[in-house]
């Protein structure tokens, strides 16, 4: 073997060629010169101890709810790569293949984005059918939603838009009655029996198919993608259930929403594909490359917004972003919108539901109004994580937890008898936003555009003046200041029940009502005190000065910046939600605002909230981390611990290495030369350690329990009399990272979020002192912001 000095974080090591398990030589032997040593053709017995050459199943690959290592997956592509370059020299064949193998990423983008935007289209259709559903049903083609219905009759008025003989009320159809308050109770009871309904089924059918279907999903893939293990969680049957509850939950009225779980069903279609490729199926590091991309999908179909899914990606959920998923990400969300456009599910030829053009430019002193709703959206933010995470956490530590079915009847039942006589928590929440962000124009019959005209009024219908509010806009106030209370509390005892919930779309409600609160005042303001000298310079009589619906684009902005700490993503998302692009400054005021003030109260978002409730080993990039601890002080084994598990490279029997196993829960264990002398040689993984075994048992003859395991180089001549040997080199990764003791353990942090390492080792000058892992690291940092380190639950 030949041996190669790689420079790994400013540390030389020497390397022998044979790296980490089932991953080709860095040097290869050169042509005609064989691998096997002296000794080994000596003993004879260097087939059978090289019998790890060829790789078996299950190889490299990780346990559940364990981490990845990055290093080791990034040098298994290198020598996969390097491999297929070098046969692509030798025919033409083999140059075809290398061709489809740099192809193949592209091709699975473009799969992730037509899968993703086909299910997010029949999503939104069977979203608006079942919410219309609860009220009514369409006599001439009953999988008609209301509007739909509508648009084909041919007896509907303009001021009758929504009211048509095809489409009647459940109470109309049994009784014969549209009106009085037999059909309003009748109206009523329905409503709330269609959503138990709903409800009830999503939350079966997640808890009997698909347990990990229920949730946002966005907290689990974050942690996904900085390197977790959850089998499962991204299956094929999590896709399906997924999808068909997610429709189920939108329509039974909770207070929640599409767009998180569609950032989950894409990741499911991401791995899907995966499994297509062995350069992603086989390669954790690679596969989750995909992944990123497939949430940029997710978001782009969620929103309508290809360039934001990508932001949101690269800012939110992302752990490793290289270039290359930077291109590829644009492309699967340009495929998923491109997908979703042709679908048409809105039926206004547009990509989102919240399409709005403004005939009124912004002015300076409206960024005070502005400022104060990110105010309100930072306050509401922090308010929202913490009663949220408190609910959360006597939900796992009581028996409120064992009875999931009855929790999401019971927040259903009280949702629907309190929304229903409300007819803004009546309606969906995508269609209460869609309202609030409108402009009151010519057409508009609105209760929200219940103004009093003026009757000598000459103008285009695009330039209304300001005008005063008559008794519709006074009316939708107190209901609308109703539906904020409601939606405020109600949203806290949603999100995190066993169904699938996404929070981007409660958020901006709670935004969106109270930006258009502010704006209506704003505006009735301006026009009763225009001499005022705020309004003076801007605002002259007769002129349209204040658009009340940008309040409500602004405030919801300002609320879903509040809860997930986003900025530059959620600016991009709401211009390309909205068509907003003049309104940008106001957007950035209020998303950076409602940032610093939620910050104030603590840095974590709820997504990070979540990730820290269920103990998963997240390590945000944006930790900051400050103390003046060092690596001997986090080590293990600490002081009174029994001395670390280690193997010796020449002198442990495989029942020793299996009485190891048994004993301890260890992902890995260190080689050393001697028990006496604890020089280092390398690190070898549980699980490779495991299946080395047993398949030498299977296929070497001789390996019996006292069969010495060998992690050196060259076997030694043994007698005829004693055990076949079994040689384990192959596993050893000879280039584990270490730092020595007194390195301090800010870098030791920086270290592994940058490198994404499962475990350090500890040294001082070559002998092991301890190990740290990334559990360890973790459990420190809480401890040193004084929160309880056995949260942290995972490796």
């Amino acid at each position: 073997m030949y041996n190669v000095i790689l420079k790994e974080g400013g540390v030389c090591v020497c390397v022998q060629s044979l790296l980490v398990l089932n991953s080709l030589p860095v040097c290869s032997p050169l042509p005609g010169v064989s691998s096997a040593t002296p000794t080994e053709e000596m003993n004879g017995a260097g087939n059978l101890m090289d019998f790890l050459d060829e790789p078996f199943p299950d190889v490299g690959t990780y346990e559940d709810f364990h981490t990845i290592d990055w290093l080791r997956e990034k040098s298994r592509d290198t020598d996969r790569h390097r491999k297929i370059t070098s046969k692509s020299k030798e025919s033409f064949w083999e140059l075809i293949k290398s061709l489809l193998d740099a192809w193949s990423g592209w091709v699975v983008m473009l799969l992730i984005g037509l899968l993703s935007g086909t299910l997010a289209g029949v999503i939104d259709l069977a979203v608006d059918w079942m919410t219309d559903l609860k009220e009514g049903v369409c006599l001439s083609a009953f999988w008609y939603s209301h509007e739909q219905c509508c648009w084909t009759s041919n007896e509907t008025t303009f001021d009758d838009r929504d009211k048509c003989p095809q489409w009647q009320k459940w109470a109309e159809l049994m009784t014969g009655h549209a009106e009085g308050a037999g059909a309003y109770v009748l109206n009523y009871f329905l409503y709330v029996l269609w959503a138990l309904l709903f409800s009830f089924l999503a939350v079966s059918l997640v808890r009997v198919f698909a347990p990990y279907a229920c949730g946002s999903g966005i907290p689990e893939i974050k942690t996904i993608l900085s390197g977790f293990i959850i089998r499962g969680y991204l299956g094929k049957w999590t896709l399906l259930i997924k999808t068909v509850t997610l429709v189920l939950a939108v329509s039974s009225g909770l207070s929640l929403g599409k767009e998180g779980p569609l950032v989950h069903v894409a990741c499911c279609c991401g791995n899907l594909f995966c499994s297509l490729f062995s350069k992603y199926s086989k390669n954790e590091g690679k596969r989750r490359e995909v992944l990123s991309a497939a949430a940029a999908a997710g978001v782009s179909v969620a929103f309508g917004a290809p360039i934001g899914g990508v932001l949101f990606s690269l800012e939110e959920v992302s752990y490793y972003f290289p270039l290359k998923t930077l291109w590829r990400s644009f492309f699967a969300a340009l495929v998923a919108a491109f997908t979703l456009r042709s679908i048409n599910p809105f039926g206004n030829s547009r990509l989102v539901l919240f399409y709005v053009e403004y005939h009124t430019p912004w002015y300076m002193a409206e960024l005070v109004p502005f400022i104060l709703l990110g105010v309100f959206g930072g306050l509401w933010g922090t308010l929202f994580i913490r009663a949220n995470i408190a609910w959360c956490r006597r939900r796992k530590t009581t028996q409120l937890g064992k009875y999931p079915v009855l929790e999401v009847i019971a927040v259903t039942g009280i949702t629907a008898v309190l929304a229903f006589p409300n007819p803004y928590t009546r309606r969906s929440t995508s269609e209460l936003i869609s309202e609030l962000f409108n402009d009151c124009g010519a057409l508009e019959s609105s209760q929200l555009c219940d103004y009093i005209n003026n009757p000598n009024m000459s103008r285009p219908v695009d330039d209304i003046p300001d005008r005063p509010a008559g008794p519709g806009v006074y009316n939708a106030l107190w209901q609308l200041a109703l539906a904020l209370v409601f939606k405020i509390v109600i949203t806290i005892f949603t999100f995190g029940m066993k169904i699938p919930s996404g929070l981007f779309i409660p958020s901006m409600a709670v935004g969106a009502i109270a930006g258009r609160i502010v704006g209506i005042a704003v505006e009735q303001m301006a026009y009763h005190h225009h001499d005022w000298i705020i309004f003076k310079n801007w605002c002259r009589p007769g002129a349209d000065c204040v658009t009340p619906g940008l309040y409500a684009m602004v405030g919801a902005a300002a609320c879903l910046g509040g809860v997930t700490r986003m900025t530059v993503s959620l600016v991009v998302i709401m211009f390309e939600l909205t068509g907003g692009l003049e309104y940008i400054v106001p957007l950035m005021a209020a998303a950076v605002t409602s940032k610093w003030v939620a910050d104030a109260f603590g840095k974590e978002g709820i997504y990070e909230s979540h990730i820290q409730l269920n103990g998963y080993p997240y390590l945000d990039v944006r930790d900051e981390f400050t103390h003046r601890t060092l690596a001997t002080d986090v080590m293990r084994p600490r002081r009174n611990d029994p001395p670390l598990a280690v193997l010796t490279q020449d002198t442990t029997t495989v029942e020793d290495v299996e009485a190891l196993i048994k004993d301890t829960d260890y992902n890995g264990f260190p080689v050393v030369v001697s028990r006496e002398s604890e020089r280092l040689i390398g690190f070898v993984q549980r699980r490779d350690l495991t299946l080395a075994i047993k398949t030498a048992r299977q296929k070497q003859d001789g390996v019996v329990s006292s069969s010495v395991v060998y992690f050196t180089e060259d076997a030694p001549q043994l007698p005829a009399s004693n055990p076949q040997p079994l040689k384990l080199r192959r596993i050893l990764n000879l280039s584990p990272f270490t730092v020595t003791d007194h390195t301090p353990m800010e870098t030791v942090v920086d270290i592994f979020r940058k490198l994404g390492l499962r475990q350090c080792l500890v040294t001082r000058s070559g002998r092991l002192l301890g190990i740290i892992t990334k559990k360890d690291v973790l459990r420190h940092m809480a401890q040193m912001m004084n929160q309880d380190p056995e949260s942290i639950m995972f490796n």
